[in-house]
């Protein structure tokens, strides 16, 4: 009879998603005052997180704000734009005292521009800025635009898989955002999380922002609804837009 295998050397499980190079789960402070402790210090290093949620929530303030915390720290960093002007973004930003021309003058940061429509694959631009800063931080925004021509959704699949397994071999700790639409907005970021479908599933991490009501009467809130090799909160935090930017309720 043939020998049975021992369970030692029978072929392990995995997921199918990238994982985080870091072997040591080394944190990285986020910059957004309360939100470090609610995931045990702050993103594993190396990982890949979705800062995701409606139309006006945040999600360009926080990558900002994420970016801006690593260059005050001294690790060089990459914003990635598909979609917006970069000037446009730092004059934004800058109500927030973020000052992107002072580190892009000394050379440890870098704004970049890709129309997502004239090539099929940013990776080269992307990989090209990361090593031309030696970037520690990268945003990727919106990685929604990446597959709007793909209408097939394992294709999409497998083209985000290459994107975020190519930012983990740079060492990266990278933020990439998308939109939820309006009309798939609940309290927990019910239904799809990203306009693609498919983000939410090849990434360590999932972080929705949230905005309700009209004028006055506007609340926000964070939610973080996954989060790899981290035992995080998943309660929905209260979350406000100040004088310095994001800040949590424990901020």
């Amino acid at each position: 009879m043939p020998k049975k295998a021992d369970s030692a050397s029978m072929p392990k499980k995995t997921d199918s998603a990238p994982r985080a190079s870091a072997t040591s789960h080394e944190r990285v402070f986020t910059g957004i005052p309360g939100l470090d402790e609610l995931i045990e210090g702050g993103f594993v290093r190396g990982a890949t997180i979705l800062v995701t949620g409606g139309t006006g929530t945040g999600k360009t303030t926080f990558c900002a704000q994420f970016i801006y915390e690593g260059l005050k720290k001294g690790e060089p960093g990459v914003y990635i734009t598909l979609e917006e002007d970069p000037e446009d973004i730092k004059e934004d930003v800058r109500r927030y005292g973020f000052d992107f021309d002072k580190y892009e003058k000394e050379g440890t940061f870098k704004f970049v521009y890709q129309n997502p429509f004239e090539v099929s694959d940013i990776s080269s631009t992307v990989v090209n800025a990361i090593n031309e800063v030696g970037a520690k931080r990268v945003v990727l925004d919106p990685v929604s635009l990446v597959g709007m021509y793909m209408k097939d959704p394992a294709v999409l699949r497998k083209r985000l898989f290459e994107i975020i397994r190519m930012l983990k071999k740079t060492g990266a700790t990278t933020l990439i955002t998308s939109e939820i639409l309006d009309n798939e907005i609940g309290e927990r970021g019910g239904g799809s999380l990203s306009r693609d479908g498919v983000s939410e599933f090849v990434v360590d991490g999932v972080i929705v922002l949230n905005l309700f009501g009209i004028g006055e009467g506007i609340s926000r809130s964070i939610l973080i609804r996954k989060m790899r090799r981290t035992k995080h909160n998943t309660d929905i935090i209260p979350m406000d837009i100040r004088e310095n930017g994001i800040v949590t309720k424990k901020g």
